[in-house]
């Protein structure tokens, strides 16, 4: 069983958002059940710093031995940090996905955008747990 939790929000394509002490910017990665799909993480191609994104556009790929997927951005905005840690150790994805293995950090254009993310609840649902 996966690792969901409560006070995050999430895609229907596996993709979390995790509110920062400023309230215009929020942390983005894979949830743990992508990263238990994907397998172990070989490489992680993120954006550059101050790249602009539209809700749901592609801003990065995350291979894995079995697979290579895209990353989608959950709300529109403007990258203001990327997790360089992950260029050296991609499988920090795997070993703490919430945590040392986030991406992206993200100035939020529009905060509304969040209601059209999933809850825990229903991520649950959508992923069969």
């Amino acid at each position: 069983m996966s690792n969901i939790p409560q006070d995050l929000y999430y895609t229907e394509e596996h993709e979390y958002v995790k509110k920062t002490d400023d309230d215009a910017i929020v942390q983005i990665g894979i949830t743990d059940y992508a990263q238990g799909e994907l397998g172990d993480v070989v490489y992680v191609d993120l954006p550059k710093l101050s790249a602009v994104f539209s809700r749901m556009d592609v801003f990065g790929t995350i291979e894995a031995v079995k697979a290579v997927s895209e990353l989608y951005c959950p709300l529109a905005g403007t990258i203001v940090e990327i997790n360089a840690a992950l260029e050296n150790d991609p499988a920090l994805v795997n070993r703490d996905p919430y945590g040392e293995g986030w991406m992206i950090k993200l100035r939020v254009k529009n905060p509304k955008e969040l209601d059209q993310l999933l809850g825990s609840r229903a991520y649950a649902e959508h992923v069969g747990e």
